[in-house]
């Protein structure tokens, strides 16, 4: 969720204001950028817990201090702060797996060491169940995205403050069809989205609407509002879906010209502003800032931004937890045996379900409830990591990826469960000696 860091200083808004024609345009060209997939990336958000009392919230100035320390640090990758606290480190696009996972490994250590000479450790877990829930950062974005999110419910502050994921980032693919290019590889990214929830919940719900369920995250970003963090449908062209996918949502909100609150305007898709210039709503004629504002703040499980973003799977508990999700998605999506194994397993799954769009289908849901509890989302997974573990090696992954996604498959994948399941993690954010969780 790296869009939802603080916002970059606003741009000179005295540009030709953007014409409906040339946004699509814009999308179109900005949305998917083809040829052979060759980078690969990952962003981690965590959880920041007192090392001793994990279970209670942290003062807002202890946790600042933790992020000051973290960010004076000289990192590869861009470390960014979410509204709730969580810090996230985003990795520079990798030429192979190996650069990706030794950055971050690199970068996770001094963050680490920083964090712990102040007493304080992340944590990889979905959701975060202390309470209250708080925000920590102010600015004109996240007071716009409260009062939007608040018109319909909870979900919205809950994202904010809560969330945590592995976001895996895969290159969109070649122009030409066949299993690396961006058509499939757009189609196989939702198919394998249910999988992927399912094989890596980490956000268990032990009260409210979402209870019982393996990825409550799931479930708030499937509430968030009735299209933001909506797939577009699969049976078009993905970048004329995506464009009237984008352009057909509301506006989450204006930009102001100075120091004042941010507009938050009611039932004003983009395309509706494009065509009337903002009349009627009091608001001045879009500009390609705008627009390339306004897809920041779309949510869909699958993101394309040049490359694919995929923001479905829940943050992983351990030091190296956040590598099985990286590596097996990197697999499926760039070892042309292991791709075509993985469609033919999703699809079939898929089909089975109907063509509902995630994340509110009921795949999606049960994924996000089950987890590999469910027999057929379990019978998916293990053909993916299977096919996944013997593709490894094809791509250059070094031995401790492919141990560590070995010992994740025959830990959970085999055994048709997930993290969420493991009782024992979940009781580090227990007060000592007592049964009830925070």
């Amino acid at each position: 969720m790296t869009e939802d860091a603080p916002a970059p200083p606003v741009q000179d808004f005295s540009h030709t204001p953007l014409t409906e024609s040339g946004a699509e345009d814009l999308v179109h060209g900005i949305c998917f950028k083809t040829g052979p997939p060759r980078l690969v990336g990952a962003e981690l958000e965590w959880l920041v817990l007192d090392a001793e009392r994990p279970w209670l919230p942290l003062a807002p100035e202890r946790l600042s201090a933790g992020h000051e320390a973290a960010r004076a640090l000289p990192l590869r990758s861009r470390l960014t702060v979410e509204p709730g606290g969580q810090l996230e480190l985003s990795s520079a696009p990798a030429a192979s797996l190996t650069d990706c996972v030794d950055g971050l490994q690199a970068d996770l250590a001094a963050v680490r060491a920083a964090l712990g000479a102040r007493g304080l450790v992340l944590r990889g877990l979905g959701r975060d169940p202390r309470r209250p829930l708080r925000r920590l950062l102010a600015s004109p974005r996240y007071e716009a995205m409260e009062t939007y999110f608040d018109r319909t419910g909870p979900a919205g502050r809950a994202m904010m403050r809560s969330s945590a994921s592995v976001q895996v980032c895969v290159d969109a693919g070649q122009e030409e069809p066949g299993p690396l290019g961006h058509g499939r590889r757009w189609r196989l990214a939702h198919l394998l989205g249910a999988v992927l929830v399912a094989s890596f919940a980490n956000s268990p719900a032990h009260e409210g609407p979402y209870r019982g369920w393996r990825c409550a995250r799931q479930g708030i970003w499937s509430d968030l509002d009735t299209r933001r963090s909506l797939a577009p449908p699969l049976d078009a062209e993905p970048r004329a879906a995506w464009t009237r996918h984008a352009l057909d949502t509301e506006v989450l909100c204006v930009r102001s010209h100075d120091d004042g609150p941010w507009e938050v305007p009611r039932g004003l898709t983009f395309r509706d502003w494009l065509r009337t210039g903002g009349s009627g709503h009091g608001l001045r004629r879009p500009t390609a800032e705008d627009l390339e504002y306004h897809l920041t703040t779309l949510f869909p499980p699958v993101r394309p931004r040049g490359h694919l973003e995929l923001r479905m799977i829940d943050a992983q508990p351990g030091e190296d937890g956040w590598l099985v999700p990286t590596a097996v998605t990197h697999a499926l999506f760039d070892d042309p045996e292991a791709a075509e194994t993985a469609y033919r397993a999703v699809k079939a799954l898929a089909d089975a379900y109907g063509s509902a769009r995630a994340p509110r289908n009921a795949l999606w849901r049960t994924a996000a409830r089950a987890g590999l509890a469910d027999p057929d989302l379990r019978t998916a997974a293990a053909a993916c990591f299977e096919a996944a573990g013997e593709a490894l090696p094809r791509l250059g992954a070094s031995a401790h990826v492919q141990e560590t996604v070995g010992a994740f498959t025959d830990r959970y994948v085999r055994r048709g469960r997930c993290p969420a399941d493991d009782a024992a993690e979940q009781e580090l954010l227990q007060p000592a000696g007592k049964g009830q969780r925070p």
